[in-house]
């Protein structure tokens, strides 16, 4: 392998696959190689997304012509991406799946929140791509699931809590910019509907609820949480706001148990008041706020992240840097 590993994305013409070619062509160690599409094969990136410059042109996937990289990152929709990431795994390639296709550890729990799983085989080795929780793991793996937008802000957001006492109750309040529902246009997402409006969706179960409670369950506190994600009229930006009972009620202790997990994470930012989406716009950051309720005894913890950047395209970054041996913010800081 040369000190400038190639990476291809696969899917590259959606939000989060143009953002992640982008972030690849700028990164001073790895090299992009080729960028696919199915639906736009045949034109240059930059005429899709003039403000990324990626002027390498889109193809058609073929393994035989794509597989010879060392990385790819898989911008596919959930089903779909799991077909092409076991013939990459196959053919030795690392590979940072974007879909939901390998971030549940149960092939169960994935069916029914989803579709028959395509290569459950590969499960047991894939690694959760949250590198605040996951660094070690990620440093070794082959196969890497990125992470839901919502999952990541939720999961760090509550990530203290979930470790340090008992959870009893989390709601999970969310709004999310549109670029959140994928690149293609439905009636919820057209601009008709979504400017000067607010509506909730995935009533009542959105399928980030599993990987959610996957994750503070292994954190620790295995509960069932209500979780409702809002569209807002932004074009991307994401924030959620996390109610909390635990046992005891909380006390004085959580800005000092907050400050304790995250005074050595680069992309964690505690903030006194708060959080906007404006805080971390284009950045790999997630902006924490926790609050103590003293009439109900409960936690209010806020997180903001960009979705296209840490919840989605520049974690996939921070993901192969570890993969790869670099230094984490290297390309998204």
């Amino acid at each position: 392998m040369s000190s400038n590993p190639t990476v291809s994305v696969f899917g590259a013409s959606g939000y989060a696959g143009a953002l992640a070619a982008d972030l690849v062509q700028k990164h001073p160690n790895f090299k992009l190689k080729a960028i696919t599409s199915r639906s736009d094969a045949g034109r240059k990136l930059n005429e899709l997304y003039p403000h990324y410059r990626v002027a390498q042109e889109l193809e058609e996937f073929d393994i035989n012509r794509h597989g010879d990289v060392d990385a790819a990152i898989v911008a596919y929709p959930h089903g779909a991406a799991a077909p092409i990431v076991k013939e990459l795994i196959e053919g030795g390639v690392k590979v940072v799946d974007l879909s939901a296709d390998f971030r549940l550890r149960d092939q169960a729990t994935y069916e029914e929140w989803y579709v028959p799983h395509q290569a459950p085989e590969l499960l047991a080795d894939a690694v959760y791509g949250l590198p605040e929780l996951y660094r070690d793991q990620i440093k070794h793996a082959q196969l890497v699931a990125n992470p839901g937008c919502y999952p990541t802000a939720a999961i760090l957001a509550l990530r203290p809590l979930a470790t340090e006492l008992e959870i009893l109750d989390v709601v999970i309040d969310a709004k999310s910019g549109v670029s959140g529902a994928g690149r293609a246009a439905t009636d919820k997402t057209h601009f008709v509907a979504v400017d000067e409006n607010v509506s909730a969706y995935g009533v009542p179960r959105h399928r980030h609820t599993p990987e959610i409670e996957q994750e503070l369950a292994a954190l620790g506190s295995p509960v069932t949480i209500t979780f409702t994600p809002h569209l807002v009229p932004l074009d991307q930006g994401e924030l959620v706001s996390c109610y909390v009972s635990v046992a005891g009620g909380v006390g004085g202790e959580l800005e000092g148990m907050y400050e304790d997990y995250y005074e050595d994470e680069a992309f964690v930012e505690l903030a006194t008041t708060p959080p906007g989406v404006r805080d971390v716009r284009d950045t790999n950051i997630c902006r924490i706020s926790v609050h103590r309720d003293e009439r109900t005894g409960r936690a209010i913890v806020f997180g903001a992240i960009d979705n296209l950047w840490k919840g989605t395209a520049s974690q996939a970054i921070q993901n192969l840097n570890l993969m790869f041996g670099f230094d984490e913010g290297a390309g998204i800081s």
